[in-house]
């Protein structure tokens, strides 16, 4: 007798997988994309009232050369204050073109920029490869929100061991379930009102924004441009996979995971939603935890989907011959170019 439970995960996978070609229809891109748009916010939970006042607050200002960092704080939600850099480019015509940079797991917004925790550059840039910096020299404000459990976010009592590498995602998660919420459509509604921030910023030009994430950050970037169509262009590294390929074949984050989110979609056909509005896939040919396999087999679903809108030219790719890990070497100025379109 087997007395694992393999066979029943396999086998719910199928059944499952089944389910939704059968209930696939003939209808429009416009009515697929409505359709699980709707699926995927239920998914995400109950979100706060996005017309709570930002109150934005600048508490430093440093200049590095080419570019301002400025640190900047504002309010999502009752009780919910959020550390902010925003990098703004020396010498560049304004109104500028902007990013909503998302990083994923690790030390917070300092991993965009490449930062210990004392603020001082590091000497190997690590997975992040500064990408932040990327982008900024590019020619593109940048917005780094610190997302909800990571680096000066974390909960009280995990801000007290000494590991960057810690965060509060288990237990936020755990907690907003019970409150008919996920931490992933939190972290997607924070990311909305960075966007209002950026709208705010006379700055910025407010019909270019686009979103570059990483890993983690990379769900949230997907999640976002989803759901807010001023994203007029998205890059999502090392993330853009398969759930059966990625997140249920080995242990991921629990923020991975949506409640019932497998008997609407794959996640190609989620990363799909952004269609017909451009986006750029990077991943590496040895990410250990996003196989470029399910990467490749991601692709091609999600060059069906746009080829469905008549747009395939708007989806673009790299598999660069790294891990999990920013490449940024075709990522970060096709951003800018499609942003300066």
């Amino acid at each position: 007798m087997n007395w694992t439970m393999d066979a029943m995960l396999k086998q719910l996978y199928e059944h499952t997988a089944a389910d939704r070609r059968q209930a696939i229809r003939t209808t429009s891109p416009e009515e697929k994309r409505a359709g699980l748009l709707k699926k995927l916010k239920q998914a995400l939970g109950t979100l706060p009232d996005r017309n709570f006042p930002l109150h934005a607050q600048l508490i430093d200002r440093v200049d590095y050369g080419d570019f301002i960092l400025e640190k900047v704080t504002y309010s999502t939600m009752e009780s919910v204050d959020v550390p902010v850099w925003l990098l703004v480019p020396k010498g560049k015509e304004r109104p500028l073109p902007a990013v909503l940079a998302c990083h994923g797991h690790g030390n917070g917004m300092r991993d965009a920029m490449g930062f210990d925790e004392e603020g001082q550059e590091l000497d190997d840039a690590g997975i992040y490869n500064r990408f932040a910096v990327q982008l900024v020299r590019q020619g593109m404000i940048v917005v780094i929100p610190e997302i909800m459990g990571f680096g000066d976010r974390r909960l009280a009592n995990e801000l007290k061991v000494c590991s960057s590498s810690n965060n509060s995602c288990a237990a936020l998660a755990s907690h907003l379930l019970t409150y008919g919420r996920t931490l992933a459509g939190m972290r997607v509604y924070e990311a909305i009102r960075a966007i209002d921030y950026l709208q705010s910023r006379s700055e910025v030009d407010a019909g270019k924004i686009g979103v570059f994430g990483f890993s983690g950050g990379g769900l949230i970037g997907a999640y976002t441009s989803a759901l807010d169509e001023r994203v007029k262009a998205t890059v999502l590294c090392s993330w853009v996979n398969t759930f059966q390929g990625s997140v249920l074949a080995m242990p991921h984050c629990i923020d991975n995971y949506l409640p019932g989110i497998m008997l609407e979609a794959e996640q190609p056909e989620i990363t799909g939603l952004i269609a017909p509005r451009a986006l750029f896939v990077e991943s590496g040919e040895y990410d250990p935890i996003f196989p470029v396999k399910d990467t490749r087999n991601a692709i091609t679903i999600l060059l069906e989907t746009y080829t469905e809108w008549g747009v395939p030219e708007h989806l673009e790719s790299d598999i660069h011959p790294g891990k999990h890990e920013i490449s940024g070497r075709v990522s970060v100025s096709w951003l800018y170019q499609r942003l300066s379109e």
